[in-house]
This record gives structure tokens, sequence and C-alpha cells, in this order.
């Protein structure tokens, strides 16, 4: 008797798992096209919201420098005849600043963080030495002096700046500006530096509206400042680090102590004062992550979430042996695509977190309710809707992680991994 060996059916290549893999693959990769279209749409909003609070905070006030008090005496050089001027920095600069943040100004949806402050200054003077450049005391014109200000913030001024040192009061003008750079200088009229009497003390108080940034150049032989606000969220920046902080929920406080060995410029100048910014201490006033930013990091996760969803729905078929359509795997591409744009369209009616929440409900909704349609069952679309819930709430955690995000985010996908390698054990490649 005849044995007839039977043999399986050849299975079309197409039908195989190997070519429903490629497919997906494929898919896969065309659906970085709109998600790339999605991440150039964050950035341009993102662009937008930054020319918009440019030009909004432009009219309350920029960045607050401030370089003085500096005395100004003018002499003549015996050599060449000419006048010049010869600039003598204090002795010691004490400064107290308080820097209050008010109702952000609000323009369409965006909302610029802008501040007023008050800077308190008090030092002295020495007595100004001319003889290093041999200059003689009939050269040097005592009676024309001035107090310089150079910054770069003279419109947003809150309120006259009005010195006194000694028994003298002396009151700020505007003057034009020599130099082609964005710095603007304050000088007060002329006084004679010898009706002084050796008491050179002084002390002034200078307001300014502003936003983004405090900026100071510490030109006292020993400078002592101390800058207070209701800013919970402060970036110390500059040539000096605080000697001392103190930051809360509530606001921070901050102190400097520079003396003139930690700063590599002299007490006095003659002739051309220098430009000093690049020794300034610094404070920013920002927001550390904004909605933009939060909205950029989670759309660069968004390979990861349409692969990892399409690795789901494709064990599911694998092992379940139920037939899923290329089409049906775009429609699903396309929901997961659709949550980056609710995402930033809801962020900039709210908050990050709850457009989060809004966004990815609706998405984990909507694929659930579509699977079952696929899966004919409601075992496996249960499954996929809580697998999609852990991914999107992983994303989140890692999105609000500064310092440890990169180590969660590695040991998530460790486990991610683990979890696929398990459940494709057993899944045969070969049909």
């Amino acid at each position: 008797m005849e044995t007839q060996m039977q043999q399986e059916p050849k299975v079309p290549f197409f039908q195989t798992t190997t070519a429903k893999m490629i497919m997906v693959g494929i898919l896969t990769l065309v659906l970085i096209i709109p998600l790339a279209l999605v991440q150039e749409l964050i950035v341009e909003r993102s662009q937008r919201q930054k020319e918009v609070i440019t030009e909004t905070t432009a009219k309350w006030g920029n960045s607050v420098y401030f370089y003085g008090p500096i005395l100004k005496v003018p002499y003549k050089d015996p050599m060449s005849g000419a006048n010049n001027y010869a600039y003598f920095f204090p002795e010691t600069l004490n400064n107290k600043s308080e820097v209050t943040m008010v109702k952000p100004l609000e323009r369409s949806i965006y909302k610029s963080n802008v501040f007023t402050t008050k800077m308190q200054f008090d030092g002295k003077y020495s007595n100004p030495n001319f003889a290093s450049k041999g200059i003689p005391a009939e050269n040097i014109y005592w009676n024309r002096a001035k107090i310089l200000i150079r910054t770069t913030n003279l419109k947003s001024l809150k309120d006259e700046v009005k010195m006194k040192i000694g028994n003298q009061n002396l009151a700020f003008e505007s003057v034009a500006n020599s130099t082609n750079d964005s710095i603007e200088s304050l000088e007060t009229n002329y006084f004679d530096y010898k009706m002084l009497e050796n008491n050179t003390k002084f002390n002034f108080t200078i307001s300014f509206n502003g936003s983004k940034q405090v900026k100071m150049v510490p030109i006292g032989k020993t400078t002592d400042a101390k800058i207070t606000s209701n800013w919970n969220s402060p970036n110390f920046n500059g040539n000096f680090s605080p000697i001392s902080r103190e930051i809360t929920d509530n606001g921070f406080e901050a102190n400097w102590k520079i003396l003139h060995f930690n700063r590599p410029f002299a007490q006095n100048y003659f002739e051309v004062l220098p430009e000093l910014g690049k020794y300034a201490f610094a404070v920013d006033f920002i927001t550390p992550v904004d909605e933009y930013q939060q909205n950029e990091r989670a759309s660069k996760y968004g390979f990861l979430v349409i692969g990892l969803t399409f690795l789901i729905f494709f064990l599911i078929q694998s092992i379940s042996k139920i037939n899923i359509h290329i089409f049906q795997y775009s429609m699903i591409g396309i929901a997961l695509i659709m949550f980056y744009t609710l995402l930033i369209s809801i962020t900039e009616h709210s908050t990050f977190s709850f457009a989060y929440l809004i966004a990815g409900a609706s998405v984990i909704i909507m694929i659930s309710l579509y699977s079952i349609s696929i899966l004919k069952d409601k075992k496996f679309p249960m499954f996929i809707g809580a697998s999609l819930s852990v991914l999107y709430t992983f994303i989140y955690v890692i999105i609000q992680l500064e310092d440890y995000a990169l180590l969660v985010g590695s040991i998530g996908l460790f486990l991610i991994l683990a979890a696929v390698m398990y459940f494709s054990r057993k899944i045969e490649w070969n049909k």
C-alpha cells in the first residue's frame, strides 16, 4: 500500500508573517513624514510666541543692565593739549534690589512675564589719583565733574533718578550715545568735586520696568549686592555666582560679594571708558520648561509611540491569527499623530497637563473602540487601551522629569523590550 506524503499548501509571500512585518515597518517609516510636519508646526508656534513676547516686552521694558555710578572728571593732557576724561569707580558699592513679578502681559493667546525692580545703591569714592598719568593739578577741572550711569533700559525708568553725594544733591539726565552699541547713558549736571570736602559718600535709588534679566557690573573695589524677588525659578548667570542663595516656592534671595582682585579690570580709566558687561553678574527670570518645549519633547517620542502601538497590534495579529489590513494600521497611525495636534492646540488655551490628559484619553478611546471592530473581541481592545494608557503615562512622567529623565526612560524601554521578547517567543516566524 502506497503512502502518499501530504505537503502543507505553500502560503503566498504577501500573506506570510515576514511580509506583514515588512509592510508594517514601511508604514511606520512613512508616518514619520506627518510626524515631522507636526514637529515643524510646534517649532513654528513656539517661534511665534517668542516674537510676540519680544514685541510685548519691548514696550514694557527689556532686560535691566546697570553699569555705574562712575565719577567722570575732565582734564587737559599736558603732552597733546587735548581735553579728555578720567573715569573713577567707587571704593565701595552696595546694592539692594527688589524684583517683583507682576501680572503677565497678554496678547492674543500669549503671555509675557514682566517685572518691576527697585534698586537702591550707596557707597563712596576714594580720592581720584591723576599722578599715575603725570597730569598736573592745574590741568584737572574739578568743577566740571559728573556722575555717569550706563544702562540699556532708559525708556522703562519709572521715576526721576537723583543722587546725594556728600552735601550735594544731583539729578541725572539722559545724554546722547557716543558709541554704536545699545548701551545708553545717564549723567548728572556739572558739580565741583572739591566742594565735597572728602565726604564722598553717595546714595540713590533707580526703578525700572523690565523683563527676562537683571544684570549689574561690580565696579566697586568692594561690591556687595543683594537681590530678592517673588519669582521662584531664577537662573543665576554671568561672570560671578552668588555667595549665598535661598529659593522657596514664594521667591528667592541671593547675595554677592565681589572684591577688586576677583575681576580683571582696574578702578580707573583715562580717555576711554571700557564696556565691562562681560564681567557682570546676572539673574535670569525664566520659565524653566514652557508649554511649547513640553510639546516638542512629547513629539520626539512620537516614533516610539507609533512603533510600539503597531508592535502590539502585530503581536496580537500573529498570536490570535486575526488578519489586520494595512489600511487599518494606517488609520491607527494617523490617530496616534492626531494626538500631537490635539495636544498643542489645547495647550495654547489651557495647561500642558490638562491638554495631555484630554488628547491622550481621546486617542486611547478612539483606538480602543476601533480595535473592537478589527479584533472582533473585547479582550484584546481592553489590553490595547491599557497598554496605551501605560505608554502615554510613562512618556508624561519622562517629560516632567529633568535630572532623572534619561534614567527612567532607559529603565522603561528595557522593561518594554523584555515584555516584547516574552510575548513574541512562541510566534512561528516561518509562516
